[in-house]
């Protein structure tokens, strides 16, 4: 068989017939297929654990969303997020770290708007995490940061800068601990190495500007946001480091650490040599020891790349890096070789370039004043960047902004060259000072002759700047008083630093200052003074402006009153520094304003709180005089209740210190306190109310104020219980002053002489005052003093109202009450002291001349003196009286039932008086 016939048998062609179906073939497929419906309603039910958003969507879901392929999914999934994370904050503790790293990895996203997402996110969260929460996952933020910074697109490299605000805004200390790998990050997103032959053979390569056409922004624009952020880090990195002080002059911040430790001193212990004072070499008012030790720091034992900048030789590496880069750029934004020196005007971006340039360099000068050998490092700039500074910098100095804004209605304020300031805020005046303060931390005395060129223009500038009467902000004050105060260390005759003063005095007496701006002119000027007072004498030069400024503390003290408490205590606290020093001009214009400083109703030691009141008592003891005037005023302040009963000791001891009576060793001040004054002061002080108020209470009859008996000429007004109080605890510090006086009897005569001529004859007399008068006569009576009999009868009525007083008062009435003990104690001790005192007083108890609702309080009086174990003596000695009494009252009872009262007076008098017992018994009586 032929191959032709062979393959027509294998293929044969099957032939169709007309009306027939085509036969299905062996290997057709079958394409028929039923449907059902699918339910499955457990699916569509919420997660009962994890909450979910509006979408229906749990934490699992949006977090798995972040790895889709779609940018649309993605940013959807954050803002799911921040939507499920705002209604729920507590899925953020739950779930941190899955969603700090779904995060952190989007930072290098292709997409825009999920970049974009993602930065609004991390804002969210940065406000509700803590940095200790964030802190173990912060390594990886910052790797997924460093890699957003150094990515190849232009987009995730400006979107990285926007990550950098958020993370230096909330946790700048965590940033700031990586701080090597990010600055080498900011140096390459604006240069990039030189890799010329030329430069291959050296071990360390430069760098230089780089230009990006690519980019959305200028080349210039560009690299004024990458310095802007530069600058913020680097001023955290300053921040975050080791609290030494600065060269310039800086605010100093509120923290626990700055609070002063007062030595607590006893004046009497001091007087008496038992106490000795600690003193500090150049302490200020902060005390320090000077040592020659210093412990090891944590970072010596870290390697280089952990220390950051901590470490000199990494500083020195990243100086030698930017340095050059800055200059490029300060270069491209200068005004033309070719401008006139006189008034060289700058556009708005260049100028913010160059002020981003100098702040830079200027944070990076703090930092190397940080290290160990400042002294060789500032050596090491000035011999590498001395020259370019001077050639590039000072070259057009000073700058000021040219205005490119449209025309408006004219400003008084912008036509100053110092105040003006353009739309975008730059402050040219900051720019020009933080030059300044660059160039001269790079001068010092022994090169004044090398750098005398540039240091007069600086100079220059600065007294022009402080004597136009610009309106100057706190950072500007604060930067031009510390190149004010460089400038004096550089050159410290007085004919450079004179003008100088005098520049910064025309400044301070500018008035409507703000709080701020005062405050940093209160610190200059105090450290200028202590500076100038640690030279000895020999070279000592006083300023005059200087003692003007001191001269003026007192009067402004005076006249700020309550309207800024804060600087009122830092005019104090310079009072005091000075006064201590014994500073001529400021104690007699402090004596000269004494009077209003201490004024009773309206001074500043009545307006002020508790601390500073403290502080302006202590300066009573450098007053030169103390006149009665003053001490007049210094009674009423100790009196009124406006300042506390310790502090009025205080001030009683102070005076008591400046007297004639203190006992001092050595020779004291001359005619500092008079004796008269000084006992009229402590009468006083002792009787608690000015003739005035004690006239005006001869008026007031009737309760509640009132406590009146018909057996006492005297009736008691009753002070309120604080006044009592604060009263009762001056009294004993004023007995303790008198107890203290050399001739007792003496001090007796002039008391009771006092007490005679200003209280006896009075009608209303204060329960306190009445107190008080008792309580002084107790402590200071004794065999050699005479009393006369108008004191005696006082003293009589003054102890019948008390007693009748304790003995009515009120149980409910809480108040009186607490004046019980006191007063009770003060009455027996008088009686027990002066036998006739007792006598007088029960003469007086003619009770035919009382009402019979008195007769009660009579008895219970005459039952407790019985009773009491330091007058048993003295009642058995007026029997006679007692039973006569007790014979009148059974008159005024006669044919009346015997109530308990009269019962218990009787037996009392058996038991007590009538038997004489021989050994009476320390029994003291509670009523």
């Amino acid at each position: 068989m032929t191959k032709k016939r062979k393959r027509q048998e294998d293929f044969q062609k099957v032939k169709l017939k007309v009306g027939k179906k085509k036969p299905k073939l062996e290997n057709a497929t079958d394409t028929t297929f039923k449907t059902k419906a699918i339910r499955i309603p457990e699916q569509l039910k919420e997660d009962g654990v994890l909450p979910t958003q509006n979408r229906k969507l749990n934490i699992k879901d949006l977090l798995s969303q972040m790895h889709h392929y779609s940018p649309g999914v993605k940013h959807n999934a954050l803002l799911g997020l921040k939507e499920l994370l705002s209604q729920y904050p507590f899925v953020i503790d739950a779930h941190l770290s899955s969603i700090i790293s779904e995060v952190a990895a989007v930072f290098t996203d292709k997409d825009s708007g999920v970049r974009g997402a993602a930065v609004h996110l991390l804002q969210f969260l940065a406000s509700k995490i803590r940095a200790e929460q964030i802190a173990p996952f912060f390594p990886l933020v910052s790797a997924h940061l460093s890699s957003a910074m150094t990515h190849i697109s232009e987009g995730i490299q400006e979107d990285s800068l926007k990550v950098l605000d958020v993370l230096l805004e909330a946790y700048p200390a965590l940033l700031t601990d990586r701080s090597i790998i990010l600055l080498k990050n900011f140096v390459e997103l604006i240069s990039h190495q030189q890799l010329s032959k030329r430069l291959k053979s050296r071990d360390k390569l430069s760098w230089m500007l780089s230009v990006n056409p690519n980019r959305r922004v200028t080349s210039q624009q560009w690299r004024l946001n990458v310095l802007a952020r530069l600058k913020k880090f680097l001023q955290a990195v300053v921040d975050g480091s080791s609290d030494t002080e600065d060269e310039g002059l800086q605010e100093q911040k509120d923290n626990s650490h700055s609070l002063r430790n007062p030595i607590c001193i006893s004046w009497k212990l001091h007087a008496n040599n038992q106490q000795h004072i600690q003193l500090f070499e150049s302490g200020g008012l902060r005390p320090k020891i000077n040592s020659s030790f210093r412990l090891r720091s944590l970072t010596s034992v870290m390697d280089s790349a952990e220390k950051g900048l901590s470490s000199a030789e990494n500083l020195k590496g990243f100086i030698e890096i930017i340095i050059p880069l800055l200059i490029e750029c300060w270069i491209e934004a200068s005004p033309a070789q070719s401008a006139p020196i006189l008034g060289n005007l700058l556009e708005s971006e260049s100028q913010q370039l160059m002020q981003q340039v100098l702040s830079i360099i200027h944070l990076l000068w703090k930092l190397t004043k940080r290290h160990d050998e400042t002294y060789k490092m500032e050596l090491w700039l000035r011999m590498n960047y001395l020259v370019d500074f001077k050639h590039h910098f000072m070259r057009h100095f000073p700058y000021s902004l040219q205005d490119t804004v449209k025309h408006k209605k004219k400003d008084p304020c912008k036509s100053n060259r110092n105040c003006m300031k353009s739309s975008n805020n730059i402050d040219h005046l900051l720019l020009n000072l933080t030059l300044c303060d660059i160039m001269v931390s790079l001068a010092s005395a022994s090169t004044l002759q090398t750098d005398s060129g540039w240091l007069d223009m600086i100079r220059k500038f600065v007294t022009d700047t402080l004597q136009d009467g610009s309106k100057l902000n706190s950072k500007q004050v604060n930067r031009l008083l510390g190149v004010t105060w460089r400038l004096m260390q550089i050159q410290q005759n007085k004919v450079a630093t004179e003008p100088l003063i005098k520049a910064v005095y025309t400044l301070y007496q500018q008035r409507n200052l703000l709080f701020p701006v005062r405050t940093l002119l209160l610190k200059f000027f105090s450290r200028v003074y202590q500076k100038e007072d640690l030279r000895t004498q020999r070279i000592r030069s006083r300023s005059k402006v200087l003692s003007r400024w001191l001269a003026g503390l007192p009067q402004q003290l005076a006249l700020l009153g309550l309207r800024n408490p804060e600087l009122s205590n830092q005019l104090i606290d310079i009072i005091h520094s000075a006064a201590s020093r014994s500073n001529k001009e400021l104690l007699q214009s402090l004596q000269a304003t004494a009077a209003r400083i201490y004024d009773p109703l309206e001074g500043t030691l009545v307006l002020l709180p508790a601390e500073a009141q403290r502080r302006l008592v202590q300066l009573v003891y450098f007053l030169p005089c103390l006149p009665a005037s003053l001490l007049a005023c210094l009674s009423r302040c100790c009196i009124m209740g406006r300042m506390s009963s310790d502090l009025a000791a205080t001030l009683i001891g102070i005076l008591h210190m400046r007297s004639s009576f203190a006992g001092w060793k050595c020779q004291v001040q001359d005619n500092s306190v008079n004796d008269v004054d000084y006992f009229s002061f402590l009468f006083s002080t002792l009787i608690g109310f000015s003739r005035e108020e004690l006239t005006s209470l001869q008026g007031i009859r009737g309760k509640p104020h009132i406590s009146q008996t018909q057996l006492s000429p005297i009736r008691l007004y009753l002070t309120d219980l604080d006044q009592f109080l604060h009263h009762w605890a001056v009294t004993e510090v004023i007995c303790h002053s008198l107890s203290t006086i050399p001739s007792q009897s003496q001090c007796f005569d002039i008391l009771q002489t006092g007490i005679c001529k200003y209280l006896v004859g009075l009608v209303v007399i204060p329960d306190s005052t009445a107190g008080s008068v008792l309580c002084a006569i107790n402590k200071l009576l004794d065999q050699a003093c005479i009393i006369s009999e108008n004191l005696h009868r006082f003293l009589a009525s003054c102890c019948y109202s008390l007693l009748y007083f304790l003995l009515t008062i009120d149980r409910e009435d809480a108040e009186h009450l607490q004046k019980r003990d006191m007063l009770w104690r003060s009455c027996i001790s008088a009686l027990a002291l002066l036998p006739r005192l007792l006598r007088l007083m029960l003469q007086s108890l003619q009770v035919s001349r009382i009402c019979r609702e008195e007769l009660p309080v009579v008895a219970q009086l005459l039952r407790l003196l019985m009773q009491h174990g330091q007058l048993r003596s003295h009642m058995i000695t007026n029997e006679f009286l007692v039973q006569q009494i007790i014979k009148d009252i059974m008159t005024l009872k006669s044919g009346e039932v015997q109530e308990q009262w009269l019962t218990d007076l009787h037996y009392c008098f058996n038991i007590y008086l009538a038997s004489h017992p021989q050994t009476p018994g320390p029994i003291n009586t509670v009523y």
